[in-house]
């Protein structure tokens, strides 16, 4: 499970003092401060400097602390808790399901799915329950478009991931059963999409795209060893094409893991000449930033530019290529 991020936080339950909530006031006013459930509140810089996941874990947390009865948490809360990013923004409110004949209401800091729980299935969480990883995928790939649903089933299927995949594609299968459910048709495209080895949500995004683009199908984290003896891997590679894809997030040269111990200039060197190392080795090579999934025009202009074809004309501005 994703640990709770650990930023400090004002509690109004804990404070005593009038001068403190009058202090509160001043800070929501002046927007230092950022609320993030009923009487908690967080600095706005470090709210900000969480990934979107974690702002949501973070959430999670604090507003399940104030429920007086167990709740099961679900889709988008539960996908939090069990670290599996999701393309697009997260929610204001935390999901839980509910029996259908509650009816109980949504409020502000939560979302109630009135779903039934017959056939959900899900594992102690402290004083809750969370549905299971892949009950989490299922839901969220019923109710989610394409390409975002397909990215909650890969980082479920991830392989990739310390301590291993967190459901396998059977496991989601299997919950689908007999009957059918709103939302089963497309659960079930999603899940004929997906794959276990896209490293984060922007890789399956990217993979998706040269697909609908008319690409040639692409193979995920091609491992290569060079002649110098480096062992790499590529994030897609056209085999008909011997084409190698490179997708660079920014984030990825601020890791420490990356960098170790590195200076920028040695970084860039580096870097450098393991590319010109690849070249030698494939027919093809491009390299895209993560967030030039979001611009279809500029994956087409960039690949085609390097030599790989496709069987569909340049999409028009407006196109909707991935939905």
């Amino acid at each position: 499970m994703m640990p709770v991020p650990e930023i400090p936080i004002v509690r109004r339950r804990e404070l005593t003092a009038h001068p403190d909530y009058r202090r509160v006031r001043r800070h929501l006013r002046e927007r230092t401060w950022t609320r993030i459930a009923p009487g908690v509140f967080v600095s706005s810089a470090e709210w900000r400097a969480l990934t979107g996941i974690g702002r949501h874990r973070l959430r999670v947390e604090e507003v399940l602390a104030r429920l007086e009865a167990p709740a099961v948490v679900s889709h988008f809360a539960a996908a939090a808790v069990w670290a599996i990013d999701l393309l697009g923004a997260w929610p204001d409110a935390v999901d839980v399901t509910i029996p259908r004949a509650t009816g109980g209401r949504s409020g502000g800091a939560i979302r109630r799915r009135a779903l039934g729980l017959e056939r959900v299935e899900r594992v102690p969480f402290g004083a809750h329950e969370v549905t299971t990883p892949a009950q989490t995928a299922l839901d969220l790939a019923r109710i989610l478009p394409f390409t975002r649903a397909v990215s909650a089933i890969d980082q479920t299927l991830w392989t990739g991931r310390r301590g291993g995949a967190l459901a396998t594609k059977d496991d989601i299968l299997a919950l689908l059963g007999t009957e059918s459910v709103r939302g089963d048709a497309r659960a079930r495209r999603a899940l004929a999409a997906s794959a276990s080895l896209a490293a984060n949500a922007r890789e399956t995004q990217m993979r998706l795209l040269v697909i609908a683009l008319g690409f040639p199908g692409p193979r995920l984290q091609e491992r290569r060893r060079l002649r110098s003896g480096r062992v790499v891997f590529g994030d897609l590679y056209f085999p008909e094409a011997d084409h190698w894809l490179e997708i660079d997030g920014r984030g990825k040269y601020l890791s420490a893991e990356f960098v170790a111990g590195r200076t920028p200039a040695a970084i860039v060197i580096d870097e450098k000449n393991r590319e010109n190392e690849i070249r030698r080795e494939v027919r093809g090579f491009s390299r895209l930033e993560a967030s030039d999934a979001d611009h279809p025009q500029r994956v087409y202009d960039v690949l085609t530019a390097d030599g790989l074809r496709s069987r569909k004309p340049r999409p028009r501005a407006g196109d909707p290529v991935l939905r």
